[in-house]
């Protein structure tokens, strides 16, 4: 069986697979995280490898030895030790977070390209695979949550906003002129994006949804019909099979 990781900037995600099935999933926030957290999710679970992907460097390095002492296995991190089976245009692979590269992967094997992946979580990343299954490129945003901060933080009299669905379209207090201002404008400009993407590509296009606040997007951007939380865990997962398929 496979641990499969995914360390984001706020939270990892995790899941046990038989193959390509699911047998347990959970996710830990970064800042909370122990080896006593981890061993009460893996130990006596018979796992056999681990496979991560990371956009924390530092932690990823603290995490292949927690697993290792807890199950003697050698964690592999994904585009180190794995090369990605997914082709991309990108200048500089190297520069691509491999969360992205994941997405690209899992969306273009699970759903029908071409096929455009947005993932709203600290960051904010939309990813074009081209109908020849090759990644195109894409944008990098800063997420909801990271919005709301910068604004408490970079001003003087602007307050701390916990991001929750926003009631109705304008503001009528300051608050609530904080969190519409960032929801809408956030989803208008993700919705304007996938609308010139969608312009430059050829065939019909799949609309992925993915990460932690995705839904509070979907709501308003219509035009993303499928949502997948686990599509960066997925993409492990099938990447893991690529490798030992092709051993």
């Amino acid at each position: 069986m496979l641990l499969a990781v995914d360390i984001g900037n706020t939270n990892i995600s995790c899941a046990i697979f038989k193959g390509t099935c699911v047998l347990a999933s959970w996710e830990i926030a970064l800042k909370d995280y122990s080896r006593f957290i981890l061993s009460k999710k893996i130990l006596h679970k018979n796992i056999d490898a681990a496979l991560i992907a990371s956009v924390v460097p530092e932690f990823s390095r603290r995490l292949i030895k927690d697993i290792y002492k807890l199950s003697k296995i050698k964690a592999l991190l994904i585009a180190k030790d794995i090369r990605l089976p997914i082709k991309t245009v990108y200048h500089q692979p190297k520069e691509l977070g491999s969360d992205r590269l994941v997405n690209a992967y899992a969306a273009s094997k699970i759903y029908k390209t071409p096929v455009i992946i947005i993932s709203c979580g600290t960051a904010i990343t939309i990813d074009a695979v081209s109908i020849n299954n090759i990644h195109l490129g894409g944008f990098i945003m800063p997420g909801l949550k990271l919005c709301l901060t910068a604004l408490n933080l970079a001003t003087a009299q602007l307050p701390a906003i916990t991001l929750k669905p926003p009631n109705g379209l304008l503001g009528k207090d300051t608050k609530s002129s904080i969190l519409n201002g960032v929801i809408f404008g956030t989803s208008a400009s993700i919705s304007g994006l996938i609308k010139n993407i969608s312009s430059k590509m050829k065939g019909k296009i799949t609309l992925i949804g993915t990460g932690g606040d995705i839904r509070l997007i979907k709501k308003l951007s219509p035009e993303i019909k499928i949502i997948d939380p686990m599509l960066t865990l997925k993409g492990i997962a099938l990447i893991y099979a690529n490798k030992k398929t092709n051993r």
